[in-house]
């Protein structure tokens, strides 16, 4: 019967070398609101950029085809985003028309209702000052052609011209109240009675407005000119030294 020789134990071959176990190295904590913050504002981003395509998309639209004939199938293809991505920013038509206008107008009329830039300015000159922006950013641009549409289609589509005269026009007559005040109670405008009808101030602006798009090709209008000559009535004619 054999003996059984125990087994010695297994000498590593040459030229290998023991592999020590790998330490498991602690994972990398990233804080999830870092790490969710970057994508969230991208993401904003392109919303944003998406909804500005749309409102400009639209402002062309509405220009060109006016507010009826508008569709939101043209607006999308002029934005290159699905009809379905208005949807995610507004309501329906009438409501893009509505933030085309907070957009491109509303911002004008805050200038006019914000305190003066110069305190105990003349009200001339702040009134002036209203008129030679409007006259620059409205008259001569497409948001000239916006108030155009307004005045055109407002009678068809009372809703607009009530959202316009809401946003637009009381904010604007308010503004236009409240200078002509300071005007009477400084001496400088003599006629009192005019606080009550604002718009005789600003008539000058919308007869610009309708004027450019109607006859200017056969009597360009000075815009700012006539509205000199329009304060000059009211306040008087300046002084030249």
């Amino acid at each position: 019967m054999k003996k059984a020789h125990p087994k010695t134990p297994s000498k590593p071959a040459k030229g290998r070398v023991a592999r020590r176990p790998a330490i498991a190295k602690n994972p990398k904590i990233v804080s999830p609101k870092v790490a969710a913050s970057k994508p969230a504002s991208n993401r904003a981003e392109r919303a944003a950029e998406r909804r500005g395509a749309i409102i400009e998309a639209a402002m062309d639209e509405f220009i060109a085809r006016g507010f009826a004939a508008t569709r939101l199938d043209d607006v999308a293809k002029r934005a290159d985003v699905a009809k379905g991505t208005i949807y995610l920013h507004f309501k329906d038509k009438e409501a893009l028309f509505e933030e085309l206008i907070r957009t491109a107008i509303v911002p004008l009329v805050s200038r006019l209702t914000a305190p003066p830039s110069v305190a105990g300015a003349p009200v001339r000159d702040m009134i002036e000052g209203f008129a030679t922006a409007f006259i620059h950013d409205v008259v001569t641009t497409r948001r000239g052609d916006i108030v155009r549409l307004i005045v055109a289609e407002g009678p068809r589509f009372p809703e607009i011209a009530d959202f316009y005269y809401r946003e637009v026009v009381s904010r604007g007559l308010a503004g236009m109240r409240a200078l002509i005040e300071i005007g009477v109670a400084r001496g400088e405008i003599k006629q009192k009675n005019l606080a009550r009808f604002p718009q005789i101030l600003v008539a000058p602006a919308i007869v610009a407005v309708i004027w450019q798009s109607l006859f200017s090709r056969h009597a360009p209008l000075d815009a700012n000119e006539m509205f000199r000559v329009h304060l000059d009535l009211i306040f008087g004619e300046r002084r030249t030294t």
